[in-house]
C-alpha cells in the first residue's frame, strides 16, 4: 500500500485517555474507518475494525478507551485491545490484534502516513 500523508486533525483535538478522533483510510484498495487516540501522551491509530467480527470498536461516536482510560474496548462484543500495540488482551478477539497506523505528530499537527506493516 503506498504512503499517503495526510492531515487528520491538530494535536489539541486528542486529549490524554480522552476521545478519538475518526477519520477514513484505504485499505486494500476500499475506503476504512480509523481512528486516532492520544495515550500517555503519544498518538496511536488503527483501523476502526474490531478483530474478532469486522465491526467498529465505537458505540458511541469516538469513546475507544475502557472506563479507567487505559485499554482500547470493542464496545459491542467487549474485546480490549493494548492501546499502544493494538495487541489484543482479552474477550473474543482470540489473540487477534488491531491494524496499527503510521501516524506522525509534528507542528501542533496529526498526519496519517501509512500503515505498520508496509
Amino acid at each position: 500500500m503506498a504512503d499517503v500523508e495526510r492531515l487528520i486533525c491538530a494535536s489539541g483535538a486528542l486529549v490524554d485517555s480522552g476521545r478519538g478522533v475518526r477519520f477514513e483510510v484505504e485499505y486494500f484498495g476500499q475506503p476504512a474507518p480509523a481512528f486516532a487516540v492520544r495515550y500517555r501522551g503519544r498518538v496511536h491509530a488503527y483501523l476502526n475494525r474490531c478483530a474478532h467480527v469486522a465491526m467498529e470498536l465505537d458505540w458511541q461516536e469516538g469513546v475507544f478507551f475502557d472506563s479507567e482510560g487505559r485499554d482500547l474496548l470493542c464496545s459491542t462484543h467487549g474485546a480490549t485491545y493494548d492501546t499502544q500495540n493494538g495487541r489484543c488482551l482479552g474477550g473474543p478477539c482470540n489473540r487477534s490484534p488491531l491494524v496499527k497506523l503510521r501516524i506522525e505528530e509534528r507542528n501542533h499537527m496529526v498526519y496519517f502516513t501509512g500503515f505498520e506493516d508496509d
